[in-house]
């Protein structure tokens, strides 16, 4: 197939997708088997090359023998080219890269073109997570087994798109897991574990946090149009990112719901934009915080800020009536009446996750669907950054059923506005 340029406007790119869930169960996609070449190789394509879409490659390859990359997707060429030369210089897995001139795609209708393709078992989503709805739906709709960066929408429209899709996933029998990599690390999973078994006694209440500095930015650029620069530093734009608190708090935000049992009915928040004010921050906010309120009026603290020359914090605190389960990367510790620390492995997570993945689609460990579930945790951080927004409680109903779409008139290449900042007690809860 060759690569293809064509741009969409927001009416023919949604048209072309919104056929996902209806279609999701016809025959082609149901006659895709787990390896479509007839033999041991599990095929992968790659949709969003950036850092992260690179990395989920690499440690799709080193998470199992059998993966192999054939086909790779971005909106941009450059990226495209940057990922796939970087992937060929892993001396390591050097001879599992397969992808030729012919198996590169681009331009914002590529991932179609991609997922089309009948050699391929499993994909990769990482692409801006505004893109993710519509692309985990065609990957369901063509059959293919999913590996999708979390969060997995920016609004409550996309959550639902999601939700339905991975239903679908579940009719048809495929695999799908999340960039929640913390589900898939052993220090985590013992903690729930012991949780669940009532070490903490009564869990009443969690605390979780993700304060750091500031990360990358682009100015812009005179060769770029304002779409393209926003495309390209998609972090400061909530329609592509759904602001920080979204695309990187969710985190720490869905372990609070694994060990609350699920996800909150209510969010109070409140935030603002205080030091990242220049124009190439865009307008999105640069610190959080928020009060979900669970069931059985329990409640968590959600704090997240990206400010340099700040106390860094990256962590998760349960408390029940008999201690406290203290959370981080690699390392878990209970205080109280039954004191404990995690002595286990400490594996890569990144790597977990994909070989988890591979587990499932092969049918070598149990079938795996977590779509559902991260988009529950996604809606928890939209219905937190949704409150701090507009400065009003809103409750789990109102985030589930929201007509909130960020979806731009266009996706052409040309003018597009910078949204004015957000103002609590201003714009409107929709």
């Amino acid at each position: 197939m060759p690569r293809n340029d064509k741009r969409l406007t927001r009416r023919d790119f949604v048209a072309t997708t919104a056929a996902g869930a209806a279609l999701a169960a016809t025959p082609m996609a149901l006659a895709r088997g787990t390896r479509a070449g007839g033999d041991d190789a599990m095929r992968c394509g790659v949709v969003g090359c950036g850092g992260r879409g690179t990395g989920a490659a690499v440690n799709a390859m080193q998470a199992h023998p059998s993966t192999r990359i054939v086909a790779m997707a971005d909106l941009f060429p450059d990226r495209l080219q940057s990922s796939l030369g970087h992937l060929r210089n892993q001396a390591e897995y050097a001879d599992r890269i397969t992808v030729k001139e012919e198996d590169t795609y681009t331009g914002i209708d590529a991932y179609r073109q991609l997922m089309a393709r009948n050699d391929i078992d499993m994909v990769i989503l990482a692409t801006p997570p505004h893109f993710r709805p519509y692309h985990f739906e065609e990957a369901i709709r063509q059959g293919h087994h999913v590996f999708m960066e979390k969060p997995v929408a920016v609004d409550p429209v996309g959550v639902r798109r999601v939700i339905e899709a991975a239903e679908s996933a579940d009719r048809q029998g495929l695999s799908v897991v999340a960039g929640t990599q913390r589900r898939h690390q052993p220090n985590y999973i013992e903690a729930m574990e012991r949780i669940r078994d009532g070490a903490l006694g009564d869990v009443v209440m969690g605390r979780c946090y993700w304060n750091m500095g500031g990360l990358w930015s682009h100015e812009p650029r005179e060769e770029w149009s304002p779409m393209e620069w926003q495309l390209r530093n998609w972090l400061y734009f909530t329609w592509l990112s759904g602001d920080h608190i979204c695309e990187q708090h969710i985190h720490n935000i869905d372990v609070v719901n694994w060990a609350m049992g699920g996800p909150p009915v209510k969010a109070v928040g409140m935030g603002g934009r205080q030091m990242r004010t220049e124009d190439r921050y865009g307008h999105i906010f640069d610190h959080f915080a928020i009060d979900f309120e669970y069931p059985g009026d329990r409640h968590a603290i959600s704090m997240c800020r990206q400010t340099d020359g700040c106390a860094g914090r990256v962590e998760e605190h349960i408390h029940g009536s008999k201690g406290t389960m203290h959370l981080y990367p690699g390392r878990s510790v209970i205080v109280g009446e039954t004191e404990w620390s995690f002595a286990g492995p400490t594996p890569n997570p990144y790597v977990e996750e994909h070989r988890n993945l591979a587990a499932s689609i092969r049918g070598e460990g149990p079938r795996l669907n977590e779509g559902r579930r991260v988009a529950e945790s996604t809606l928890t951080a939209i219905m937190g950054r949704m409150s701090a927004y507009t400065g009003q409680d809103v409750t789990w109903e109102q985030a589930m059923n929201s007509k909130l779409d960020l979806t731009p008139p266009s996706y052409e290449f040309g003018a597009i506005d910078t949204p004015p900042v957000p103002r609590p007690g201003t714009d409107p809860l929709i």
